[in-house]
């Protein structure tokens, strides 16, 4: 046995996942009852707990906690469940008594055999259930007509000859009285993987095909605001070319609730239009898996998506354009009005620090005035000062002549002073 190195933590996880929901195998004849049940995470939990509570009253081993699918044989009939993103779904298979060869596979279907209380209580609600009866072909094949008269009350039917003509599958994708879509498959060649696989393609088809037209509602309610939202846009934007400075804030305000608007109804239907994409694309996928080939006067699987379900993908995929492109010009528009804004306000400030420098001029050449009277008026009082020292120094009998006194201190003082304030004035701009 070689020695390898460690695996990754995730290589048995991500290696087993390709082979998590493998098909059941079914062998002619036998009934199935499929429900896909859309659910939060809160009943995507609940769902998981009712199959445990269902395993245990049968005496089987319920799932794992955090388990994704599961599928046992309950006796009276075999379960399958699965656990999605946005549903959960069961598959209830019971293969048909010999005596039942000949009656109708959609009378008594395989739910039927399931507890009915314990069905009424699964959570989440109901977006796609159906009846799939499959059955042994017979030599002669059906007329479409009989068959719709029969089993789909007289409905116009979908159908096609799959997997190299090795089974004939029919249905009118209504839901009948009971609640329930139907399927039927005559097998004339099948494998039973090749039937189960065959049987979980339609069923998926079908499920699919209602989570992708979830879309189209959230499409349609976004279409009135993507229109009054587009028409105002435009106004605004036609506001721009004539509008003034005074005018800008308010156009910027329009602008700015108007792009809030958006993205919220951006952000609340990105998913499900996002959503619809990859639900339709798996639709087209599974109609290219079956390999279809033509039943004369039979619409196919891929014809009836494309005529029925395309108009509305087309739809959902428009709003979800228009909306992505009336966000962008909302923010080129933002954008500009806001460079606009920017401007003014630039040219505001200009003028405002032209204001204040010449404001700051006039108290320079004020302040300079201040201290040229201030130094006068100094050199005054210390001049008089001067002069009234001489005053009382000639009466004590000492000659001071007090007016030359008072003469020769006033240029000394005024120049000192002078030179002082100067330099206060040279320090101060100095340090800033």
């Amino acid at each position: 046995m070689t020695n390898l190195p460690p695996n990754h933590p995730l290589r048995i996880e991500l290696n087993d996942e390709v082979h998590a929901r493998p098909p059941e195998r079914l062998i002619a004849p036998m009934r199935v009852t499929y429900l896909a049940l859309f659910a939060d995470l809160n009943q995507r939990e609940a769902s998981w707990r009712a199959v445990c509570e269902l395993a245990q009253r049968y005496g089987k081993a319920p799932p794992p906690a955090g388990t994704n699918h599961y599928s046992d044989d309950f006796g009276p009939f075999r379960l399958k469940w699965e656990r999605h993103s946005e549903f959960v779904r069961f598959k209830f298979i019971v293969a048909d008594p010999p005596h039942a060869a000949h009656a109708d596979p959609f009378v008594f279907p395989a739910i039927a055999a399931v507890p009915a209380d314990w069905v009424a209580a699964l959570p989440g609600s109901v977006i796609a259930a159906a009846h799939v009866a499959l059955l042994k072909a017979g030599g002669t094949a059906p007329h479409h007509r009989d068959l719709a008269a029969e089993h789909f009350g007289g409905n116009v039917l979908i159908g096609s000859a799959v997997s190299n003509n090795a089974a004939s599958v029919y249905t009118d994708f209504r839901i009948q009285a009971d609640g329930f879509s139907r399927f039927l498959i005559l097998d004339r060649d099948t494998t039973p993987w090749q039937a189960g696989r065959i049987t979980q393609r339609l069923l998926e088809i079908d499920t699919y095909r209602v989570l992708a037209m979830m879309a189209l509602p959230v499409a349609r309610s976004l279409s009135p605001l993507l229109a009054r939202a587009g028409q105002e846009l435009g106004d605004t934007t036609a506001a721009l070319v004539t509008a003034g400075e005074a005018d800008e804030p308010l156009l910027l305000d329009r602008l700015t609730k108007l792009s809030a608007e958006i993205d919220s109804a951006q952000a609340r239907s990105r998913f499900r239009l996002s959503a619809a994409d990859a639900y339709d694309d798996l639709v087209q996928r599974r109609i290219v898996e079956l390999r279809e080939d033509r039943i004369h006067g039979l619409q196919t699987f891929r014809e009836f998506t494309e005529r029925r379900m395309a108009p509305a993908m087309n739809t959902c995929r428009s709003v979800s354009g228009r909306i992505e492109s009336l966000s962008q010009r909302v923010a080129r528009a933002t954008q500009l009005l806001s460079t606009r804004v920017d401007i003014t306000r630039e040219r505001q400030n200009q003028t405002l620090l032209e204001s204040m420098n010449r404001r700051v001029k006039l108290q320079l050449r004020l302040q300079s005035t201040v201290e040229g009277l201030s130094v006068a008026a100094i050199t005054y009082y210390v001049a008089s000062l001067v002069g009234h020292a001489a005053e009382a120094l000639e009466a004590a009998g000492i000659p001071a002549h007090p007016a030359i006194a008072e003469g020769i201190a006033i240029p000394v003082v005024a120049g000192g002073l002078a030179f002082g304030i100067g330099r206060i004035r040279r320090l101060i701009t100095r340090s800033h």
